[in-house]
């Protein structure tokens, strides 16, 4: 099952994120992804961050940026300290080589596989140049600006690592934005990207909708995908509809709501918990996240949990043998509570959506 983007291409409607996954996991969950029958990968470069908290600064973490927080990409103990950060997730290098051994093997062609990786609004060509070496390609399938923010940019650094910055926070402790690079400059040099073949389809990540409709409006190629949050408890109809309604294909990025991590993080309420969701997976002998994943297929959204353990990767993968009526649909969308569970204020120290 796949949504034709305006670019032509077709993107499967269910995928797999691999982000926040430890690059020594990363081989067997793909291989057992693909055997399962995933087609539809998501990734994102990683990026060195140095992160202060409590007057210390480690300059040596790997922070792996992802949608709006750094959370996403790090393991934090004593979390809003932002201190005893570990370095992990920078797993592009091994989703490559789990790909190249893919191919090798004949248990799939690359032309059967959709994959996707981004970089932060600003040297994006460098960016994604980088992210195709680590990942043994030629093309990727779609390429997005993670988020509509800049951070300081000081080039290629000897991890590599592209668009990397001395500090993600400045002395303050707020995220350090440069204000040097308009996203339009960002997009036309996506747009340079398509036209050099390096990328199928270029789109845009966290983009509300004044921001979809500039993009919409500077833009020679319009962008194919808007990957957001969105779930039972964070719908979104407008920016979903307005996206739909312009061509742009949604994704979310977030369709189960963060679930356990957030709640951990934020405190943030999981839909899953939902008494009307779990009345609904009684009736369709189907479990929660099975529910809410084909709530928004339904939606025409493209949908990319995540999920590290192996009885999850079959169980979000049956959501294409049933479908919910109308009634059904209608009731998880009385749910909403407009309820963000991505916080970036919580880490960035500036509440990017005030």
């Amino acid at each position: 099952m796949a949504i034709t983007l305006n670019s032509g291409f077709k993107m499967p409607i269910l995928g797999l994120g691999v982000w926040r996954m430890d690059g020594k996991d990363i081989r067997n969950l793909l291989i057992n992804a693909i055997k399962i029958g995933y087609r539809h990968f998501d990734c994102a470069g990683p990026h060195k961050e140095k992160v202060v908290g409590l007057g210390h600064s480690y300059d040596d973490s790997i922070v792996f940026l992802k949608s709006v927080i750094t959370w996403h990409w790090m393991e934090i103990y004593g979390v809003a300290a932002f201190k005893n950060v570990k370095t992990d997730y920078q797993n592009e290098v091994e989703v490559g080589e789990t790909l190249a051994e893919a191919f090798q093997t004949g248990l799939v062609k690359r032309e059967d596989l959709f994959i996707t990786t981004k970089a932060n609004h600003g040297h994006v060509i460098e960016a994604c140049k980088a992210s195709l070496k680590k990942l043994q390609l030629d093309y990727l399938d779609l390429f997005l600006i993670h988020f509509p923010i800049a951070t300081k940019h000081t080039g290629l650094s000897s991890m590599p690592c592209v668009g990397t910055t001395g500090s993600a926070l400045d002395e303050d402790g707020v995220l350090d934005i440069d204000t040097t690079i308009s996203l339009e400059t960002t997009w036309h040099a996506m747009e340079e990207l398509a036209s050099m073949g390096l990328v199928r389809s270029i789109g845009i990540s966290n983009y509300d909708i004044f921001l979809t409709r500039d993009c919409l409006a500077y833009s020679k190629v319009k962008p194919a995908v808007n990957q957001i949050e969105t779930h039972p408890y964070f719908q979104r109809d407008s920016l979903v509809k307005f996206c739909q309604k312009h061509g742009i294909c949604v994704t979310a990025h977030t369709p189960l709501g963060g679930s356990v991590s957030n709640t951990e993080w934020f405190g943030s309420v999981s839909c899953l918990d939902d008494p009307a969701l779990k009345g609904l997976a009684e009736k369709y002998k189907k479990t929660v996240p099975q529910v809410v994943l084909r709530w928004g297929i339904q939606r025409n959204t493209v949908v990319i949990p995540k999920t590290s353990k192996l009885e999850r990767l079959e169980e979000n993968f049956r959501v294409l043998d049933f479908e919910l009526a109308k009634e059904d649909m209608d009731l998880i969308g009385s749910l909403d509570r407009k309820h963000r569970t991505n916080q970036p204020a919580k880490f960035w120290g500036i509440d990017l959506y005030a």
